[in-house]
């Protein structure tokens, strides 16, 4: 591999007699890693039944590697939720973080859904998960992500760090910055363009872009919350230095010394920085030479002081009698597809229904929101039609009726391609499922699946 120049005088210049074997790392092919949802099945559970050769990854209980010859991403499991394609490295990032049930927690930079899947993973559907990102497009795709994952208690939000610091402070249990940066430690990954884009002032654009992000997590976390700060570059300037500068701009921030840390992740290198906080020296840095992923440095801080008494957030008060019997009428025609809805708040919007897990999740207005709790389906005259979002959101037995194919049946790929095909089962809509992950909606008719997959999520030339 040919790196930058300017790139290789300064890793010579840090690493010193580590460079040849970092060299040697870059040249080496990729570590590829898979994280099971588990949302939809424990990682022991499918470990033991999984299609793919899988080894666990050390510092992530629910991450795999597998095989570069294997190919996870194009399996019915993947479209299904059943795992999250992720570089081993970045499974570092909501191991540290290690988000809980019931907490109110922020990915502030989090396209495409990687460090979001994790923690929402981690959380079980319990609290409020809010992922931002700030790129329309981007955002699209960690909506996509959101949804496919089954996770119920997201919202996905399209805004700038300074808007949302205005609208959330002091509001979060835990925050996520995995910051745009030069992406230095992820030259060798596959069609990543950060190589042929690095120019020697990028680190110290990129540092100022990561500062005016980190204050305004600053402004959002709660007193005596967390934040988790990462990068995939291995440059000083936007590591050790990055954090140092925002230590020294908001004294009322310590970093967390990490019990027991992996054995794999180096501790941090104020020496490098300029002014380098000491107590900088507990971050991390992921080195290819010294485990088997990709360049990545992570961080824990805490916000002193003592947390706020909050309190709890409620739904709506009861309804009227009229608004119960039209609420129990609506609520008939989605249980005509499926049995039970996980708790939470249905909530109209035009002709559209929603699941909101949270009661915080109605307070979008002046918000550009992307998605919010489940999406059920669309309310037509006298009908309900459920949406793909509530497929991926509910377990097999959750509904009514169900298309449940071996994984290598040949229809399981039809339907994937969008295809009709042959079924002798109930009349009416149905969930199709490989090996019990449900993978969208069919509606049975004349001993035929009329297959409702998403046409932008088909297979084409598979």
């Amino acid at each position: 591999m040919a790196l930058p120049t300017e790139f290789e005088q300064r890793m010579q210049r840090l690493l010193g007699e580590e460079y040849p074997a970092f060299q040697d790392a870059l040249a080496r092919p990729q570590a590829r890693g898979l994280r099971v949802n588990p949302l939809k099945i424990s990682p022991e559970e499918f470990a033991k039944n999984a299609p793919f050769s899988l080894t666990p990854v050390p510092w992530a209980e629910e991450g795999f590697f597998y095989p570069e010859a294997e190919r996870p991403g194009r399996h019915p499991y993947y479209e299904a939720g059943a795992y999250y394609i992720q570089e081993p490295s970045a499974m570092a990032v909501g191991a540290l973080a290690d988000a809980q049930p019931g907490e109110t927690v922020l990915d502030l930079c989090a396209a495409p859904g990687g460090k979001t899947t994790h923690l929402a993973g981690r959380m079980r559907g319990k609290g409020l998960l809010v992922a931002n990102e700030i790129n329309a497009s981007r955002a699209a795709v960690l909506a996509q992500s959101v949804e496919r994952m089954g996770i119920s208690n997201c919202m996905v939000l399209n805004e700038t760090p300074e808007r949302l610091a205005k609208r959330f402070p002091d509001f979060f249990d835990k925050i996520v910055v995995d910051a745009p940066c030069s992406g230095e430690g992820m030259f060798r990954k596959d069609g990543n363009p950060a190589q042929d884009e690095w120019t020697p002032e990028l680190p110290a654009f990129c540092a100022e872009r990561q500062a005016g992000i980190l204050d305004c997590a600053a402004d959002m976390l709660r007193a005596g919350g967390t934040l988790v700060y990462s990068t995939c570059t291995f440059a000083p300037e936007e590591d050790e230095g990055t954090l140092s500068r925002f230590l020294e701009r908001h004294p009322d921030f310590e970093m967390v010394q990490v019990d027991n840390p992996p054995t794999q992740f180096a501790p941090a290198r104020p020496d490098w920085a300029e002014n380098g906080n000491p107590s900088v020296a507990a971050a991390f840095r992921l080195w290819p030479h010294q485990l088997d992923g990709e360049g990545h440095f992570a961080a824990v801080l805490r916000k002193t002081g003592a947390p706020a008494g909050e309190p709890k957030p409620t739904f709506p008060a009861p309804r009227s009698k009229k608004e119960q019997a039209a609420y129990e009428q609506m609520l008939s025609l989605i249980l005509e597809h499926v049995k039970a809805l996980p708790d939470g708040f249905v909530q109209q919007r035009k002709d559209r229904l929603y699941l909101l897990a949270d009661p915080r999740m109605q307070q979008t207005d002046g918000l550009r929101v992307r998605a919010c709790g489940i999406e059920l389906g669309t309310l037509r005259k006298n009908r309900f039609e459920p949406s793909h979002a509530l497929a991926h959101a509910l377990p097999v037995p959750a509904f009514c009726r169900v298309c449940d194919l071996p994984a290598d049946d040949p229809r399981v790929e039809q339907y994937l391609r969008g295809e009709t095909f042959p079924w002798d089962g109930e009349k009416g809509w149905t969930a199709v499922a490989a090996d019990g992950f449900v993978l969208g909606w069919g509606k049975c008719a004349g001993g035929m699946m009329k297959n409702h997959y998403p046409r932008g999520l088909r297979w084409v030339g598979r």
